[in-house]
């Protein structure tokens, strides 16, 4: 019975709150005839995933090619974001000169919008693919810096006192006692990085064109096939979702 009461607690609130969702939505496409109600979203998703790798010219791709080319996306921008973002986190939180150098700068760019930085993209890469993919770096790296260089900047003083007294390297105090101790902050940086990564590549692929889930929406917009908008907001909720849960799994794993 015990075991019955947990999985009906741990079931029962999403199937509930999943309904109450529906019923609005519902209530709102009666109000609104222009919005698609679900029955009616659900038989063009069927639709949309019965040939999801389709190819009728590079403007007209499934909803597959679409969610892969902003995945890639998403996965070179996060990718170099990580590569610069974390070592300079390391950086900042061992050596306070160099924070407090880098404090101004960071805090000046971080609240600039995503967006604003595409015609900076625009003007120096000449291309729509790497601009994007500039905007995914630069949004995202900000989260990596910042809970990596807090990780650092909190790793107890009686550790790096017994490094100092067993002589060890910079490299062998980076990599045995701030990695470790600093794990937590930087998977949540990973968390939030990702997640922004995710947030942008639609609102920039709705600018730059190409194929992706932000072009596709506005592509279907312009079509006024408001089933596939829906649609595509879940697929972009449940990707993110998805992300997050690896990166959760993830962080379970290295819990220091």
């Amino acid at each position: 019975m015990n075991v019955l009461r947990s999985i009906t607690l741990a079931v029962l609130p999403p199937i509930v709150g999943l309904a109450f969702f529906i019923l609005i939505w519902v209530g709102i496409s009666m109000v609104a005839p222009a919005l698609p109600g679900p029955a009616k979203t659900w038989v063009s998703a069927v639709e949309l995933f019965s040939d999801p790798f389709y190819q009728n010219g590079p403007n007209d791709q499934g909803i597959g090619w679409n969610i892969l080319n902003s995945l890639q996306r998403v996965g070179t921008g996060f990718g170099m974001a990580a590569l610069i973002g974390i070592p300079l986190g390391f950086v900042l939180g061992r050596f306070k000169f160099v924070n407090d150098m880098a404090s101004p700068i960071i805090s000046l760019l971080r609240p600039v919008s995503p967006l604003a930085w595409l015609p900076i993209g625009l003007l120096v890469f000449k291309a729509a693919d790497p601009a994007a993919i500039w905007v995914i770096f630069i949004s995202s790296i900000w989260p990596l810096v910042i809970n990596t260089a807090m990780g650092v900047s909190k790793v107890p003083q009686d550790y790096l006192n017994v490094a100092r007294v067993l002589n060890l390297s910079e490299w062998k105090i980076a990599t045995k006692i701030m990695l470790p101790s600093a794990m937590p902050y930087i998977l949540t940086g990973i968390r939030l990085s990702i997640g922004v990564a995710w947030l942008v590549i639609v609102a920039a692929e709705m600018l730059t064109g190409g194929v992706g889930l932000g072009f596709w929406v506005w592509d279907e917009w312009n079509n006024l096939n408001v089933e596939h908008i829906l649609i595509a907001i879940f697929v972009v909720g449940i990707v993110g979702l998805l992300l997050e849960q690896a990166l959760l799994l993830l962080a379970k794993r290295f819990n220091y």
